[in-house]
């Protein structure tokens, strides 16, 4: 009885879900295409390749904060200093 039972709670559950997804066609038909169609299409690849070619390189990034920061890596210093102080723990330790 507790099968029937999970059996029918499941499909209560499925059901809405399945109602929900499209009837999509995953495989239409092939349609082939006719030598009009082929000589069309590869016109339409060349004009786009060529109008590719027409779009000029840009010449100069436009970055508003370029003169503000300097061409150069900030320099390290080459001296050591002294070495750091241990950290010093404050409070109790015992739990």
């Amino acid at each position: 009885m507790r099968i029937l039972g999970a059996a029918a709670a499941i499909a209560l559950l499925v059901a809405p879900a399945y109602a929900q997804t499209p009837n999509i066609n995953l495989i239409p038909e092939l349609q082939s295409k006719s030598p009009e169609e082929k000589e069309a299409e590869a016109a339409r690849d060349k004009a786009y390749k060529e109008s590719l070619k027409k779009i000029p390189d840009a010449k100069v990034s436009s970055d508003p904060w370029g003169n503000v920061r300097s061409g150069e890596a900030p320099k390290t210093s080459t001296k050591t200093s002294a070495p750091a102080k241990p950290k010093t723990k404050t409070g109790s330790t015992a739990n």
